[in-house]
């Protein structure tokens, strides 16, 4: 990484400790540099663009959880070319979610959307809904997915606190390298107090901030003399000291039962018919781990088990 040449503003506050989130947070600068540098920077994305509407955000949402967007770019514009609104996907079999969700990987987050789709149809008219406590009272829908569909889809005032957004200003503000491993209440409150008082400008934030933690301010390579803070940042004003917290959780695939799983699930996504376990065997040569792949499969209710030993995406 390489510092900027130029020699860096006035020093910035002392950083905040991790309770510290009452003072002048708020008053630090970092809206007005994040946001242009976002305005210049921003990728073109097609959740980003008027005509994806409050139902292309929140696929997108969905299917950007812990995987990269290069992967769900042409899931998503599969997606939404067969499931333009709600609806749509709530009148199919919810394994016809999950066949559509390919290799994204962590396929409840399918089975989780077309259970949300139901319920926007049932309750809602068909309309994913404006109001922050109707979008978490959806199913499937957690904290952060209510407050970034409410942010993003309709230029509310929330705080959206994704794994990008963390890291931004536990370097930022706090003057840390790595957030906690669970966001914890000390971060969602520093969030609070970060978000500006217009609701068009904390939306802008929230985004702004999410694509600098992707694109700059990056988990292992950062880019400090690209960023639009790197003069205000506590972290690099600091020496950039490394991680003291706990290690840092590695996501392995080769050998787990995620790998098991994704075999079993991708010869049911081909089948137009059920598959007999004969078939299903042939995935995996361990058949403890094999069966224990299935068993967790059919428990979540992404396989849906039939007499004779056969085996289907769920109908119902």
């Amino acid at each position: 990484m390489t510092a900027p040449t130029s020699p860096p503003p006035a020093p910035a506050p002392a950083p905040a400790s991790a309770d510290d989130t009452t003072g002048q947070a708020s008053d630090r600068g970092l809206h007005a540099p994040v946001i242009a540098w976002f305005d210049e920077h921003a990728r073109d994305l097609p959740w980003r663009r008027p005509e994806a509407g409050p139902w292309g955000v929140m696929v997108s949402e969905f299917m950007l959880q812990q995987t990269p967007v290069n992967r769900v770019l042409p899931v998503y514009e599969q997606w939404l070319a067969r499931w333009p609104r709600p609806a749509d996907l709530a009148k199919e079999p919810p394994g016809e979610a999950v066949r559509a969700w390919g290799r994204l990987g962590y396929p409840r987050r399918a089975l989780r959307l077309h259970g949300a789709a139901v319920a926007i149809a049932e309750r809602h008219g068909g309309d994913v809904p404006t109001d922050h406590a109707q979008l978490l009272a959806l199913p499937g829908i957690g904290e952060y997915t209510a407050a970034a569909v409410a942010s993003f889809a309709y230029g509310q005032r929330h705080a959206v606190l994704d794994t990008n957004v963390r890291r931004v200003l536990a370097r930022a503000v706090t003057g840390v390298q790595y957030p906690p491993n669970a966001t914890t209440a000390a971060e969602r409150k520093l969030a609070r107090a970060l978000l500006p008082e217009d609701e068009r400008t904390a939306s802008r934030w929230a985004a702004a901030s999410m694509e600098l933690g992707a694109l700059v301010c990056t988990a292992k390579n950062e880019t400090c003399h690209q960023c639009p803070i790197a003069g205000r940042c506590a972290w690099r004003l600091a020496g950039k000291p490394e991680h003291e917290g706990p290690p840092r959780r590695g996501q392995t695939y080769a050998g787990t039962d995620r790998q098991v799983r994704g075999r079993l699930l991708a010869v049911l996504r081909e089948a137009s018919h059920p598959v007999p376990q004969s078939v299903l065997d042939r995935v995996w040569d361990e058949p403890v781990q094999r069966a224990r792949a299935l068993d967790g499969l059919v428990s979540d209710g992404l396989v849906e088990p039939l007499p004779g030993g056969l085996y289907r995406l769920p109908l119902t």
